[in-house]
């Protein structure tokens, strides 16, 4: 099973923590991306991701870019599309790696490149019954 993929099912992200577990590692850094109640000051209700066909093949691609780099052991990520409500996890990475600075510099390096190049798109839902698209190229 894949498990560095985009995915309409909610993230588990147990698992994916567990899968990055490896006896070189001294350090596990791990990223949840959490839709909030709230952007620019405009109060948020939900978010609807929504992602173009190739997403899955952009993540992995991405993922793979990170993986060689130096005392990198392990990485998996995930970005879910549908409909999330708040506090519903949205995008997931984890990075296991032989010292502390090499996985949050691997991780954080990742989750901007994600943001950066994926065309996954979000829809935020208003209070007001309004909705705003951002993120859109």
């Amino acid at each position: 099973m894949e498990l560095t993929r985009v995915t309409t099912a909610d993230i588990d992200t147990d698992a994916l923590l567990a899968s990055v577990s490896d006896d070189r590692a001294g350090a596990v850094v791990s990223f949840a991306g959490v839709v909030r109640n709230h952007d620019h000051g405009k109060t948020v209700t939900g978010i609807e991701y929504v992602g173009h066909p190739t997403a899955d093949e952009v993540l992995r691609e991405v993922v793979a870019e990170f993986s060689g780099r130096d005392g990198v052991h392990a990485i998996v990520a995930q970005h879910r599309v549908g409909m999330l409500g708040i506090g519903g996890v949205a995008l997931y990475v984890a990075v296991a790696a032989s010292h502390r600075a090499q996985a949050f510099d691997c991780a954080s390096g990742l989750v901007d490149r994600v943001k950066e190049v994926l065309p996954i798109w979000k829809k935020q839902l208003l209070a007001d019954g309004t909705h705003e698209w951002s993120q859109c190229p």
